[in-house]
């Protein structure tokens, strides 16, 4: 048997061909088409929800196709999950290079994190629950590493060299500044978070 194979597995009988392993990609257009369009449904889902927002019948309902279809393109929920958190994370990664290309990059960065509390919370949501999903923890170190990739590239107009610890350093306060307005909404904390990414962009020049 050629392309994708049955649109409901089960509902026919074939006797010529083993059956299509759960989770692997299509190889035909339609199949990749109908696979992208439930990652993405999976995404909204995370975006609008969170993790328990992502059920079969809701991605397959929001991508307007069949119940099965999920089953048929994905080994399993967690897998759909992972590349939904993925889709995610390199939106957020693209908005945030965006924003750090301004002539103020570092309150640009601030700002741009909590331009979407929804997504932002789905997003934290899963990348606390990575610490006990192998597969989304993959999603999250890439997440990590294009934070510090594009703080690296922000201080390079500031005339600071980063070292690779200062770039963490200053990727753990953001993180972590960033974490705190999005669950605690603070009165003023914005402001009070560019203060403190000010003091620790001073105290890294002082050390150069």
């Amino acid at each position: 048997m050629t392309g994708d194979g049955p649109e409901h597995p089960g509902t026919g009988h074939l006797t010529t061909a083993a059956p299509r392993r759960q989770g692997r990609p299509p190889t035909q257009e339609r199949g990749r088409r109908r696979r992208q369009a439930l990652v993405r449904a999976a995404a909204q889902l995370l975006h609008e929800g969170g993790s328990v927002a992502v059920t079969h019948r809701a991605v397959a309902h929001r991508a307007h196709l069949p119940l099965a279809a999920t089953t048929y393109y994905f080994a399993s929920r967690d897998e759909l999950v992972a590349e939904a958190f993925a889709l995610l994370v390199a939106g957020e990664l693209a908005a945030l290079r965006a924003a750090a290309t301004g002539p103020d990059p570092f309150g640009a960065l601030l700002s741009a994190a909590q331009a979407d509390r929804p997504r932002q919370i789905g997003l934290w949501e899963l990348y606390v629950q990575a610490g006990r999903d192998p597969a989304l923890q993959q999603v999250a170190r890439a997440w990590t590493d294009g934070c510090g990739e594009i703080l690296a590239g922000a201080l390079g107009p500031t005339g600071h060299s980063p070292a690779p610890d200062d770039v963490r350093l200053l990727a753990v306060l953001l993180s972590g500044l960033w974490l705190q307005q999005l669950v605690e909404e603070r009165p003023h904390s914005a402001q009070q978070a560019r203060v403190l990414l000010g003091r620790a962009l001073a105290m890294l020049e002082r050390t150069d």
